[in-house]
């Protein structure tokens, strides 16, 4: 057998195994997805598995990195809106809705014991963070941009755990909302343009700008923007 053939049933096992795991997950929680289990429902012997994963916590952020890799490359294929706070809001509902629909996956990933990163996470970090960048620039941003995003991650995070820890029957559908609307307002001006006495917004809009300023070098560039994020 040639070596790309061989490549590609290798990548067609991997995958066969990575949706089957993703599925028990899904269906049965964590607990489901053993070696065992998924080497059965693949139609594998289990060592065949440990030739792809380590470990059953390997197969588990494979299992991750695929759910959420194709969130992510959904949610930044997505059209942004012109107006950038109402970006962030459509943001904020499809993280929810995928949280409340991944809910063990989700818990999965909120698990503070895990040390290894989801590269598929980061992307999904910079997707919020280049929607809070699009508020600064147009200085409707009144704290600074990490700020921002710490508090909306902490926000949606806990609003998407709250909720699964809810019996169904018992869960409030304007939580999130609510939460969002809250955070929104210690983070929003309430006028789309930068108030002239508010130092802060203006200070913030500024620092939005500063990485595309072209008369600047790049040590003035990281200068002022130290000034400026003080």
């Amino acid at each position: 057998m040639e070596t790309g053939a061989v490549s590609t049933s290798r990548e067609r096992t991997r995958a066969r195994i990575v949706e089957v795991a993703a599925r028990l997950l899904r269906e049965q929680g964590a607990a489901a997805v053993t070696v065992r289990a998924v080497a059965q429902e693949a139609g594998l012997q289990a060592p065949t598995i440990y030739r792809f994963f380590e470990d059953k916590d390997a197969l588990l952020d494979a299992v991750a990195e695929h759910v959420l890799a194709t969130y992510v490359a959904d949610k930044a294929r997505t059209a942004s809106l012109a107006d950038p706070v109402e970006d962030l809001r459509a943001g904020w509902r499809t993280q929810i809705e995928f949280g409340l629909a991944n809910g063990a996956l989700f818990t999965l990933m909120s698990d503070l014991t895990r040390t290894r990163p989801s590269p598929a996470a980061e992307a999904g970090y910079e997707v919020l963070r280049a929607r809070v960048h699009r508020i600064a620039a147009a200085g409707r941003l009144r704290v600074p941009e990490d700020r921002a995003i710490a508090l909306l991650r902490a926000a949606g995070n806990g609003a998407v755990l709250t909720i699964l820890a809810t019996p169904p029957e018992d869960r409030d559908p304007t939580l999130a909302d609510d939460m969002l609307t809250a955070v929104l307002g210690v983070l929003l001006n309430d006028a789309p343009a930068v108030p002239p006495d508010d130092a802060t917004a203006l200070a913030v809009a500024f620092r939005a700008v500063v990485p595309t300023l072209p008369t600047l070098t790049p040590a003035e560039r990281s200068l002022l923007g130290e000034w400026l994020t003080r």
